[in-house]
């Protein structure tokens, strides 16, 4: 051997001139691969390589230290013999567990990692006879650029034997003459990108010798070659004993389309013995290198980052019993089916089977009881491998229109989790030291043998320490910086670490993650995705990622998440969001806009949120940048109670109004449509035809002949989009709509309730308060003599109109009917038991525009229900404008009170002193604890030929009636809202001044965007969150998805306003506090309402 004596040794080669000149095959790089992979099919081929350091000493001393041992024991050879061997060891891990432990031969080692370490290489080059195979061991980052050191080590060497073979002092026995380049790392053509650094090195360091650049362009094969055996390193062995798998099918691939390969390689034992395959055929490589990477290295990369993390050290952990064990494999093979494979395929070019084929044999071996990888050392590199390994899967699924899903984000949101420091200023010559989550004890996965109290080292220079829940890591990546961003030109633009930038967004909301997410996933050392910028697909992508990183930086632990997306139940009843279109994720719309403030330009729809009550996200504070998407991702995604609707249930038959027709027909619209009907049709004319017939006119006035841009016809637009039907709406094609109706209807009653809860559920109502009329008979039918059984998303509110305005006829004929008792008592008997039958949440009742309560007058006494004094017509109401309007009853009772489901007409002049109110209404709320909600400032049949249609509003309602109905009845609560837009300032000072009256929604005629914005804005000014911001009112089931996702729109508009001036005041807000208020505005504060109790103790 070469033993030149020096303080340290700087190479292992052999000193005899013959030995010397044998060596044939020179590695450069030590990598577990090369040593596992590589060499041992070089020795069976009988070749004699030698094994080179790039950089370091550490295989050199290993070598060195077994090579005097062996000869210490007499163990070693002679180096006369001609065939002298240094060896070095290699395991591998059976499947039944056995470990084998194999020495491998080498005829040398050596490192270029000093001076004297480089003059040895090439001196042992000098005296070789002949050189067939350059093997490269080195990582990816090693070939990332033509300035790595190991990119200038291969040169110098290239450029030797190109002078050597200059002279014919060396040879090439090669078939095609052509030194082979053979690769052991995973960067796809590995080969090309080794030929292009090596071009630019000739061009630009040797550029006096042109002939160098003829060499490597002639007499040099550069292999493209994929390796697939997983390989980590022997306990303790400080990296330099390789731990394997047993040797799989294609353990080392290489293309050779020029047969410059010697031939030794294509004999069959080299296949069966080695798994060295060769690929003669164009595009063959690429398709085992693109099943492997997307396959074997993306569910690889996609699982370590999150095991890691979560402190689970091995991928063994795949094949225990445990609850984590089955959540990885849940994780992995949803990721495969529902996004791997389907990308894989997407271009035809790879058949289904054999990526099928592929992920079978891979999981067989992920799952390998006793042998796995160390997951920190997967993540090595793990900017480059998001690109490498899972950026194609993304490309082709983007490009291919198939859906990219949450699986998907949740795995590059894990790698950039795994990125970020905990903090920037811990970074030590680009070590990084990052944060560990915390996990359940149950759930811990870690080696029993583990030495939790202290810092084990995982790769070169990198550590983990469990004890203390931190690891190192390193990243190359860099990504424009946040000022970088705003710039407009290029030559601006500065960039700074991956790390740095992801340090920054430890207390941010998901909208401040998306710059840094999307300029990582765009980078070319990134995701490399540049290409899909412009694509809605990749936007919801990068939406939908930082939501999940946004919770991961704030505390909430990967595995804690992935479980939430196995377990968590979606709002259509599918349990599991892995497999769901990563979009569902957004936190917010998609489509705000500033215009004076931020502006919804859509529909606000409901969604379910995946930042749950328990997430460390909602303790983050809300910068005014996040305010408008963290509002409207609350608004959107809280479940609302409808406290007034006139909505029936399926059990109710046809009160139950549903459908195209029923929404086209919808009062609203009828009166919009006579605004322009021709003369000649007459209200008369047009209610005597069929409803679908009224349908087919409106819907050819109001939006064939006209765009549709009034509330009212909008509404009918998002219904339908909602529904999934817009290529219906793009054709106008409104048969097509009333078909898809049909399937519903043709199921009868059960078609009817599955469609009612599907317009719930995408509505996001928890439930919604009906409207019940105890003295209508059509509906009495419904509860009498048994109540029918009704979904529990309906709820009940006893309709008393006729109580409150004093209608003794209509309550005479309901007693009288029901047999009850024609008095006071009977009166309230009634009450009690129509309160049992339907449960109701409160008693309501619509007033006329001229209700008022005069608390010094005394009524006459008149005839009719024994007991009662105070009834009859409101003299002082008769001398109002529009007095005797809708007092038309032929009956001749003292006022007209049609309760029908059908509209809201009650009486127009009415003693708001009856006894009917004092004795029977309030004694019974009194009783029993209930409110009383009131609609006040209807102005029934202005023009009464329009009917349902022809009602309006007054200009000035009694808001006054409150205060003294508040004041004389302080043991009932009152919920009341206004139909006019005046009356909303005084029902706020109202509401602010009675403890018992909460104000509710936006009533019919100000159920408009515009009315809302300015309603609500006055609401929160004067009165917090202590009111209900809307109700819908709707009447058709299906107007739930429109009044209300327009609702939310301009709801979420007004407080994100509001919070900025609040946070502009001086006060900070989390997500939680956000969340809180809004489910108040949403329902809560009706509920907290509800539940107090005015009675005395």
């Amino acid at each position: 051997m070469d033993e030149t004596k020096t303080s340290v040794q700087s190479s292992l080669f052999p000193a005899s001139k013959k030995c010397r000149a044998q060596i044939d095959t020179v590695c450069l790089g030590t990598g577990r691969f090369l040593r596992s992979v590589l060499i041992p099919p070089l020795l069976a081929c009988e070749f004699k390589p030698v094994i080179i350091q790039t950089r370091g000493r550490s295989f050199l001393e290993y070598c060195v230290e077994r090579y005097d041992n062996k000869n210490k024991t007499g163990k070693g050879k002679e180096e006369s013999e001609g065939d002298f061997l240094i060896t070095y060891e290699v395991d591998t891990v059976e499947y039944d567990g056995k470990v084998t432990s194999e020495e491998v031969g080498c005829y040398g080692a050596g490192t270029m990692g000093s001076k004297q370490g480089i003059k040895d290489v090439l001196s042992l080059l000098n005296d070789m006879d002949k050189i067939s195979i350059i093997g490269m061991g080195v990582t990816e980052a090693g070939l990332s650029s033509p300035k790595c050191k190991t990119m200038a080590d291969l040169a110098q060497i290239l450029h030797r034997i190109y002078t050597l073979l200059s002279s014919s002092s060396l040879t090439c026995p090669n078939p095609n003459g052509k030194i082979c380049i053979l690769n052991t790392d995973n960067v796809p053509q590995n080969g090309t990108t080794i030929y292009s650094h090596m071009k630019h090195i000739a061009t630009n360091d040797y550029n006096e010798e042109p002939q160098f650049l003829e060499f490597l362009e002639t007499k040099v094969a550069f292999c493209d070659s994929m390796v697939d055996r997983i390989t980590s390193q022997r306990p303790g062995s400080n990296g330099l004993v390789p731990r394997c798998e047993p040797i799989p099918n294609k353990c080392l691939v290489v293309e050779d389309l020029h047969a410059d390969l010697p031939n030794k390689f294509y004999e069959d034992d080299m296949k069966r013995k080695f798994g060295f395959v060769i690929r003669t055929k164009p595009n063959q490589l690429s398709t085992d290198i693109d099943l492997k990477l997307r396959v074997a290295n993306g569910t690889h990369t996609a699982v370590a980052h999150v095991m890691s993390i979560s402190s689970i050290l091995q991928t063994t952990a795949f094949s225990s019993s445990s609850s984590i064990s089955s959540l990885l494999l849940q994780y992995l093979d949803s990721f495969f089916e529902q996004q791997i494979l389907q990308a894989a395929t997407t271009t035809g070019r790879i058949e289904k089977d054999s990526v099928q084929d592929v992920y079978a044999d891979w999981r067989r071996r992920l799952t390998h009881s006793t042998f796995g990888l160390s997951t920190f050392f997967i993540t090595q590199n793990g900017a480059a491998k998001g690109g490498i390994r899972i950026g194609p899967s993304i490309r082709d699924l983007i490009l291919g229109k198939k859906s990219l899903n949450v699986t998907t984000s949740f795995a590059m949101a894990c790698i950039l989790r795994f990125l970020t420091p905990s903090d920037t200023s811990s970074s030590i010559d680009g070590v990084y030291r990052g944060r560990l989550d915390t996990v359940r004890k149950e759930e811990e996965e870690n080696d029993k043998e583990e030495d939790k109290s202290s810092a084990v080292m995982y790769a070169d220079g990198l550590q983990y320490d469990l004890e203390n829940k931190w690891y190192e890591f390193r990243c190359s990546c860099l990504i424009p910086s946040a000022v970088s961003s705003a710039m407009n030109t290029q030559k601006d633009i500065v960039k700074v670490p991956l790390p740095d930038a992801l340090a920054s967004l430890s207390s941010k909301q998901a909208q401040s993650c998306q710059n840094v997410i999307r300029h990582y996933l765009v980078a070319t050392d990134g995701g490399n995705l540049s290409d899909l910028v412009n694509k809605e697909a990749f936007e919801d992508f990068v939406m939908a990622t930082s939501v999940l990183y946004a919770r991961m930086v704030a505390g909430d632990g990967a595995l804690e998440i992935l479980r939430e997306l196995i377990s968590t139940s979606i709002c259509d009843g599918k349990k599991g969001l892995l497999d769901v279109p990563c979009a569902f994720l957004i936190d917010g719309s998609k489509q705000v806009r500033r215009r004076g403030g931020h502006r919804h330009i859509a529909p606000l729809r409901y969604k379910q949120s995946f930042v749950p009550n328990s997430s460390h996200l909602l303790k983050t504070n809300v910068n005014l940048d996040d305010l408008a998407s963290v509002v409207s991702g609350e608004v959107s995604s809280t479940e609302v109670i409808d406290l007034h609707t006139h909505l029936l249930p399926p059990s109710h038959g046809s009160l139950c109004l549903w459908g195209i027709d029923e929404l086209l027909t919808y009062h609203y619209l009828v009166a919009e449509y006579f605004m322009t009907a021709p003369a000649s049709v007459a209200p008369e004319q047009f209610y005597a035809l069929s409803k679908q017939k009224q349908a087919d006119i409106i819907w050819k006035a109001l939006f064939l002949d006209r765009s549709p841009v009034s509330e009212a016809c909008r509404g009918v637009i998002t219904t339908l989009k909602t529904l999934g039907l817009q290529r219906h709406i793009d054709a106008r094609d409104l048969d097509a709509i009333r078909l898809y109706y049909e399937t519903f209807r043709s199921d009868g009653l059960d078609g009817v309730e599955r469609f009612s809860e599907m317009v719930y559920r995408s509505a996001g109502v928890r439930y919604a308060v009906m409207t019940n009329i105890p003295f209508d008979a059509n509906e009495v039918q419904h509860w009498r003599p048994k109540r029918k059984e009704y979904p529990e998303q309906y709820k009940s509110a006893l309709r008393v109109d006729p109580l409150l305005a004093g209608d003794r006829n209509t309550v005479e004929t309901a007693l009288r009917g029901s047999g009850y008792d024609v008095t006071l008592e009977g009166a309230r008997q009634y009450l009690r038991d129509w309160c049992e039958t339907m449960k109701p949440e409160y008693m309501m009742a619509s007033t006329p525009h001229n209700f008022v309560l005069n608390e010094d007058r005394v009524g006459e006494s008149v005839g009719g229900i024994s007991g009662v004094k105070k009834t009859g017509v409101n003299e002082d109401a008769m001398k109002q404008p529009f007095a005797f309007v809708g007092v038309t009853n032929p009956s001749g009772s003292d006022c007209a009170a049609d309760c029908g489901g059908d509209t809201d007409v009650a009486a127009s002049v009415i003693d708001e002193n009856s006894n009917f109110l004092s004795e029977v209404l309030m004694k019974v709320c009194e009783e029993r604890d209930l409110p009383v909600a009131l609609k006040i400032g209807a102005h029934r049949g202005i023009n009464p030929k329009l009917l349902q249609a022809g009602d309006g509003v007054v200009a000035f309602a009694d808001a006054g009636v409150l205060a003294r109905l508040c004041t004389r009845f302080p043991n009932v609560r009152f919920l009341a809202t206004f139909l006019s837009k005046n009356n909303q300032h005084e029902a706020c000072v109202l509401a602010s001044k009675f403890r018992n009256l909460h104000i509710y929604g936006c009533w019919w005629f100000c159920n408009n965007p515009s009315m809302i914005e300015e309603i609500t804005t006055m609401r929160v000014e004067m009165l917090g969150t202590a009111f209900t911001a809307q109700h819908s009112d709707a009447r058709v089931l299906d107007q739930l998805l429109y009044k209300w996702s327009h609702s939310r729109a301009v709801i979420a508009d007004v407080l994100t306003g509001e919070y900025e001036k609040l946070v502009e005041a001086g006060w900070s807000i989390t997500r939680e506090e956000i969340r809180r208020d809004v489910r108040r505005l949403f329902g809560g504060s009706y509920e907290e309402f509800m539940s107090k109790s005015f009675l005395p103790t």
